[in-house]
């Protein structure tokens, strides 16, 4: 059994012209400390691109402009289902996922997860998201 800790894009990245590591792309304070914290304490961890789906952390990447949150329900629920299929084929039936992440990237993706899974800081607003990661970050950051 492996942790998988999910993570969103942000808004926020870095200007270039080719492409990118997907973790060097997101420049986010939340993404960066998100990012450190969930290398720290889970096994493996994932990006989850509005535009590309699920990311590796080192799959490189243009940045580009695209967000869940004014897309149709019908478009997110298609992006689950392809997420959804990128994650069955690198995790297994008794891994276990932490989403670190939003609403919009994962209220229909739970609905078709198999695996057993925890939103560690649902409900908390985005300032104290900030707070908790400052205060269980480990000293020596991964990133």
């Amino acid at each position: 059994m492996k942790t998988i800790a999910l993570i969103s894009c942000v808004k926020t990245k870095c200007k270039v012209i080719n492409p990118i590591e997907a973790y060097k792309l997101y420049i986010s304070d939340l993404f960066k400390k998100s990012l450190n914290y969930c290398r720290c304490n889970y096994d493996e961890t994932y990006i989850l691109s509005a535009k590309y789906g699920l990311l590796k952390l080192n799959d490189k990447i243009l940045p580009y402009e695209f967000t869940l949150k004014n897309q149709q329900v019908s478009y997110k629920i298609a992006w689950a289902i392809k997420v959804n299929y990128q994650l069955n084929e690198i995790i297994n039936p008794d891994d276990v996922i932490y989403f670190h992440c939003g609403l919009e990237y994962r209220e229909h993706l739970i609905k078709l997860l198999k695996n057993k899974y925890h939103i560690p800081l649902e409900g908390i607003s985005f300032g104290n998201q900030l707070k908790y990661y400052k205060q269980h970050l480990i000293a020596n950051t991964l990133f």
